[in-house]
């Protein structure tokens, strides 16, 4: 397996620290996470000499560019047209950098629009998006996150699209923490549509999510490892700490950590 990092790691960085960082920890690939003010300038408002000069930057690197994280919304009819013209601008800047995959959310769901409604719109609307995406060779990647935290809704969506470019970022603390799965049971239901994952720890603390290293935190990464190993997952694992130590702290020893699970699972 391979594994990365978001950008909420090291905000401040330019891309080409970024890279070099990723490269000196021995991390395979980065996810830039869009709109989010970081420092690293990969936008859909890159002109077309600047998304050449970064692909140029990133390939030079040998650290991949695993993912971009946009902060589309797709499940909510009253702002998909904004939404769905946002993840066609990401689509279209992911092509050009040479990224296989876009993460995209379901959102929250708006008052008066019932699971069923918001679960054909969001399939719907990643339909609207799917052979666009195929064309780019990109695959969208809907993260268990936001009111769509349980597998079976994600799943549900999947069923309904099913389209080779659309695939699910499993963000494996999510459906345990606010949905009440176990890593094996979420694993199972999502596991068709796997192509991406989000990995971090944490402890809840007066109803409010604290990080922790991996292995300090409530959600077992080391069953996670081995879920995907036993399944021949050969994608990326993304970190995504978010304003948390500094990046020189925790890259390192996360990553450090969870190579260490593979290994025990790879003996096992």
């Amino acid at each position: 397996m391979k594994y990365a990092f978001m950008s909420f790691s090291c905000p401040a960085l330019a891309l080409d620290e970024m890279l070099a960082l990723a490269r000196r920890l021995g991390y395979d690939g980065i996810e830039p996470r869009l709109d989010a003010g970081h420092r690293h300038g990969i936008e859909s408002s890159l002109d077309a000499a600047a998304r050449r000069a970064a692909r140029r930057q990133v390939e030079a690197s040998g650290v991949a560019l695993c993912c971009l994280a946009t902060g589309a919304r797709l499940a909510d009819p009253t702002t998909a047209s904004d939404n769905i013209a946002a993840a066609r601008r990401a689509i279209a800047l992911a092509a050009d950098l040479g990224c296989a995959r876009l993460r995209v959310f379901g959102g929250a769901l708006p008052a008066g629009l019932e699971r069923a409604a918001a679960g054909e719109a969001l399939a719907a609307h990643l339909a609207a998006l799917a052979d666009e995406a195929a064309a780019a060779g990109v695959v969208l990647c809907l993260e268990t996150h936001d009111d769509w935290t349980d597998p079976q809704h994600v799943a549900a969506v999947m069923r309904r699209v099913d389209h080779p470019a659309v695939a699910v970022n499993w963000d494996i603390m999510h459906p345990v923490r606010q949905s009440g799965y176990t890593m094996d049971a979420a694993f199972e239901i999502l596991r068709p549509w796997v192509r991406h994952v989000h990995f971090h720890d944490g402890i809840d603390i007066a109803a409010e999510l604290q990080l922790r290293p991996i292995g300090a935190g409530t959600i077992d990464h080391r069953r996670a490892v081995q879920l995907l190993l036993a399944a021949g997952y050969d994608g990326y694992l993304s970190g995504e700490w978010i304003d948390w130590e500094p990046y020189e702290s925790h890259l390192p020893r996360e990553l450090a950590t969870m190579r260490a699970y593979e290994r025990e699972a790879a003996r096992a």
